[in-house]
């Protein structure tokens, strides 16, 4: 059962952004896909670490071990942006929301979207 706390230090993060994207890896695609060039050592203590987390789980594939994620990407996400929220913004999402339109050079179809999502979520829908 993936765990309720899903804090991720940046390392920690970059690793399991490879698993997200992949599907899988062993320490040697993690370490391969890592920008940063780590020590084989670094990437497996980065990896067993995420499994005692409960983050990951691993299959024996041959003499290796393939990773995988446990905790969804959205899940992680919504965890690191509520703490960015309340620690950078002091809770206000209607900041966090002017920072990200003012500071990026955002697509029309993305702040399209994004009037969407507050129009669905203004009429009371659930799932915006």
């Amino acid at each position: 059962m993936p765990p309720d706390d899903t804090r991720l230090t940046d390392r920690e993060l970059d690793v399991m952004s490879i698993l997200w994207q992949r599907g899988s890896g062993t320490v040697a695609e993690v370490r391969k896909a890592l920008a940063d060039r780590l020590a084989y050592t670094t990437v497996l203590w980065a990896l067993q670490t995420l499994e005692e987390k409960g983050h990951v789980r691993h299959e024996k594939e041959g003499r290796a071990y393939r990773y995988l994620p446990v905790v969804r990407q959205e899940t992680a996400g919504g965890s690191a942006l509520n703490r960015l929220v309340e620690k950078v913004f002091h809770g206000s999402a209607s900041m966090l929301l002017a920072q990200l339109v003012s500071e990026r050079d955002l697509p029309p179809e993305e702040l399209q979207r994004m009037r969407e999502l507050l129009d669905r979520r203004l009429a009371g829908e659930e799932d915006a």
